[in-house]
């Protein structure tokens, strides 16, 4: 007797190559065994990740901050309101990664062994870098992108009484070590793409 497979149906819109004739909607089938975070039943559920060995695990992730001239001029003269956001956002963004598993649904708690933010101002605003590492048995992207995210939106908040019109833009993974997939960076594979 077969088993029937179960799919799980997207709908994805318009296909990258224009919209669809007549307004019809593309739609994708994955097969339901293949999605990592999904029970039988079709709910999203947390993995097990308890059979998994322990290794040690570091991201970096960035964010930018884009800024008019006056602004930046005001951060570099510590003329803003409510004080240095520079620092402001690199302690909110440390405290952004232990808090992780409280923001993201289906993130595990890990036991954050360093947390470190950057933040630089550049010629067209800020941009903030930040790095986290563990040893546990899942890795530790979500906590740099979260430590990046919240230090970005920290700086908008410690700058707006000065703009409103700040831009808070390219959040992203710039590199993840350790675990199954190994080294991973973004210079390295936006080059490979390149030569595609």
């Amino acid at each position: 007797m077969s088993i029937p497979t179960r799919f799980l149906v997207r709908r994805v819109g318009p296909s990258r190559f224009g919209p669809c004739p007549r307004n019809v909607t593309r739609f994708t089938f994955t097969r339901m065994d293949e999605l990592t975070h999904v029970d039988e039943a079709g709910r999203v559920a947390m993995v097990d990740t308890s059979v998994k060995p322990q290794t040690a695990r570091r991201a970096v992730a960035s964010a930018r901050v884009l800024m008019s001239p006056a602004t930046i001029e005001a951060v570099r003269a510590h003329r803003t309101p409510k004080g240095d956001p520079l620092e402001t956002a690199r302690l909110a963004g440390i405290m952004a990664a232990k808090r992780t598993a409280d923001l993201i649904p289906l993130c595990h708690t890990l036991p954050l062994t360093h947390v470190e933010v950057r933040a630089t101002l550049e010629e067209a605003g800020v941009y903030l870098e930040a790095e986290a590492a563990t040893t546990a048995q899942t890795g530790v992207e979500i906590e740099a992108l979260t430590a990046a995210a919240v230090a970005a939106l920290t700086v908008y908040d410690m700058c707006k009484a000065v703009e409103k019109g700040m831009t808070i833009t390219d959040v992203r993974l710039e590199e993840k070590t350790g675990g199954k997939s190994g080294v991973w960076k973004r210079e390295a594979a936006e080059g490979e793409r390149g030569r595609d």
